[in-house]
């Protein structure tokens, strides 16, 4: 009789433990994953760079490693690499080389943000006082 009462009693146990579990358990809606896009698109359409536009002084200009700083009126400033295919126009409007641009000239900036560079697509100068 003793063992029946024991074992009654393990399974009465058991029974709240089981039931105590489900009272609690949290119901969560499903919600369906969705597949992840295959690797191939991911490398054959990059994601789209946010243009920006930066205006400043021309604070330095490296046209050997191509790269140029631009200091803003807040006196931020703003690194920007370019390329050949960087637009450059003086404000006159003329076509213009990175080159001819002196340090001190007022520039506006079109760049975009490419992973941890900014890389100007245009570039839009006044030339500084004293200057072409």
């Amino acid at each position: 009789m003793k063992k029946v009462s024991i074992i009654t009693n393990a399974v009465a146990v058991s029974a709240l433990f089981v039931l105590a579990s489900c009272a609690v358990e949290d119901k969560m809606p499903a919600t369906p994953v969705a597949p992840a896009p295959p690797a191939k698109a991911e490398a054959k359409a990059p994601a789209k760079a946010k243009v920006e536009k930066a205006g400043g002084d021309i604070g330095l200009l490296d046209t050997e490693k191509n790269y140029l700083i631009l200091v803003t009126k807040e006196g931020k400033l703003v690194t920007l690499d370019f390329d050949s295919k960087t637009k450059v126009t003086k404000i006159t409007p003329t076509p213009g080389k990175m080159a001819d641009i002196g340090l001190g000239s007022s520039a506006t900036v079109t760049y975009e943000k490419v992973k941890d560079k900014n890389i100007a697509t245009k570039l839009d100068y006044r030339p500084a006082k004293g200057g072409d």
